[in-house]
C-alpha cells in the first residue's frame, strides 16, 4: 500500500471518527433501490427513504410513490397527465415484505450526515407526510418518487451536497434511458406504445441532475456524491438480493407482425385476381381505421396533457387522424379520394426519406407500416375512376330520330 491510499483511509477513518463523536441523534438515515419488476409500471424500478432512531425504536419507510386508483375519474385524469401521488409513511418491514413478494432486490445506502442534518431531514420528512402536505403532480421524468427523494436529501439535510457526473461519453436522452429498461425486459409492445405516445421533448439530451428521475441513477449518483468536502455515502448493503428478472417472452413483435403484413399486402396489391382486391379492400377500410385511430390518440394526448411529454409528436405526419373518416369510404372510385390519397403518398413519402432527419426517434417497427402505407395509397390514388352515363338532351334527341327512320 502506497503512501497515498494511507493518507486517503487515515482522512476517511478520522472522518468517520468526527461524525460518531459529534453525532447524539440516534437517527439512521437511507436511500432505498428496489430492482425493477416484471409489470410494466415497475420497469424502472422504485426508490423511498428510511429512517431509523435507535432511541425510540423507530423504523419507518418514506415511500413517494402512492396513490389512490379508487378515484371514479382515475383513468381520465391519468390522460390528461394528472396524477395525484403522496408521500406514505409505514413500517419498515411493510415495504420490504412487499419487495420479498414480488421477488425485487432492495439495496440500502446509508447516508454520512452530521446528527443536525438527519434531525433535519427527519423534521422535513414528518411535515411532509402530514395530510395537508403529503401530495403532489406526478410527472414521470421530471417530478417523481426518485427526484423527490433527492430533492430531500439535496435540499433539507443542510448539507453542500455535490454529485460527480454518472453519464456516458455520449450523453443519452430521456427516450435512450427508457429504452434501455424495455429492451432489457423485452417489453417490445410497450416500447412501440410509448414512442409513438410520446413526442419529440422526450429526445432531449439529459443533465447529471436530470438522469436522476430514474432509481438506479440516483443510487449511482448517491454513491460518488460529495457532501460538505467528504463522501455523502456511508456503506451499501444489499437487503433483498433479487433473482435476474427473466424478460418477457414476445414471439410475435411489432417489427414480425408489421412486416408480414407488408409482404402480404405487397403479394396481393401486385395480384390481378379479383379475390386479391377484394380482399384489399377490407384490409384497407380495417388498416386505415386504426392508422386514423392512432393519428387521433396522438393529437389528442398533444391537446390535453398538462405536461409537454406528448407534444412536437412528429408521427402525426404518417399516423394521420383523417385516415380515421376515409377507411369509411375507402372503396369508393371517387375522384377527391384519389387525390386524398395521392397527398398521402407523398407525405409518406418525404416522412420517410427524412427518417434520420427528423428530431424524434421513431420506433423501427414503423417502417413496415409506411411501406404499407406508401404501396395502398399509390394504388387508391392510380385506381381508375367510376364512368358516369351521359344522358344529356342531344344524344336523346339522336336516338329517337334513329328510331323515326327504322320505323
Amino acid at each position: 500500500m502506497n503512501l497515498r491510499s494511507i493518507l486517503s483511509c487515515l482522512i476517511l477513518i478520522s472522518s468517520f471518527s468526527t461524525f460518531a463523536q459529534t453525532d447524539t441523534s440516534h437517527l439512521r438515515i437511507s436511500l432505498l433501490t428496489c430492482s425493477p419488476g416484471v409489470e410494466l409500471y415497475s420497469t424502472f424500478g422504485h426508490t423511498a427513504l428510511r429512517v431509523t432512531d435507535s432511541a425510540r425504536g423507530v423504523d419507518m419507510a418514506y415511500n413517494y410513490g402512492t396513490f389512490d386508483d379508487r378515484d371514479p375519474n382515475f383513468y381520465a385524469k391519468f390522460t390528461r397527465g394528472i396524477m395525484l401521488y403522496a408521500l406514505s409513511n409505514y413500517s419498515y418491514q411493510e415495504f420490504l415484505q412487499e419487495y420479498q413478494y414480488e421477488h425485487r432486490g432492495v439495496i440500502e445506502q446509508e447516508l454520512l450526515l452530521t446528527g443536525e442534518q438527519k434531525q433535519h431531514m427527519y423534521a422535513a420528512l414528518q411535515e411532509n407526510a402530514q395530510e395537508q402536505n403529503r401530495y403532489y403532480n406526478y410527472y414521470f421524468h421530471t417530478d417523481n418518487c426518485t427526484t423527490r427523494a433527492r430533492d430531500m436529501i439535496v435540499r433539507q439535510t443542510g448539507a453542500s451536497i455535490v454529485f460527480k457526473n454518472i453519464l456516458p461519453e455520449k450523453i443519452p436522452t430521456y427516450r435512450n434511458l427508457i429504452h434501455t429498461y424495455l429492451d432489457k425486459s423485452n417489453q417490445s409492445w410497450s416500447k412501440f406504445g410509448i414512442d409513438m405516445c410520446l413526442g419529440s421533448n422526450l429526445d432531449d439530451r439529459v443533465t447529471n441532475d436530470q438522469s436522476m428521475f430514474l432509481p438506479d441513477y440516483l443510487m449511482k449518483g448517491i454513491d460518488q456524491a460529495i457532501a460538505d468536502g467528504h463522501p455523502l455515502l456511508a456503506h451499501t448493503q444489499t437487503v433483498v438480493a433479487a433473482p435476474p428478472v427473466p424478460p418477457a417472452v414476445n414471439l410475435v413483435t411489432p417489427m414480425f407482425l408489421f412486416s408480414i403484413l407488408f409482404v402480404i399486402t405487397g403479394l396481393l396489391s401486385f395480384s390481378n385476381n379479383k379475390w386479391a382486391q377484394r380482399s384489399l379492400n377490407v384490409f384497407d377500410c380495417i388498416f386505415f381505421l386504426f392508422v386514423g385511430i392512432f393519428g387521433i390518440l396522438i393529437v389528442t394526448l398533444w391537446a390535453i396533457r398538462v405536461d409537454t411529454v406528448c407534444r412536437n409528436n412528429f408521427n402525426v405526419f404518417w399516423a394521420l387522424p383523417t385516415h380515421f373518416l376515409a377507411a369509411f369510404v375507402v372503396y369508393l372510385k371517387r375522384k377527391w379520394l384519389q387525390q386524398y390519397f395521392r397527398i398521402v403518398f407523398v407525405l409518406t413519402l418525404l416522412f420517410t426519406l427524412c427518417w434520420f432527419f427528423i428530431p424524434q426517434q421513431i420506433n423501427v417497427a414503423v417502417l413496415p407500416l409506411l411501406g404499407i402505407l406508401l404501396m395502398r395509397s399509390y394504388f387508391r390514388g392510380n385506381l381508375p375512376l367510376k364512368k358516369r352515363a351521359t344522358t344529356n338532351a342531344a344524344n336523346i334527341f339522336q336516338s329517337s330520330k334513329a328510331i323515326d327512320i327504322e320505323l
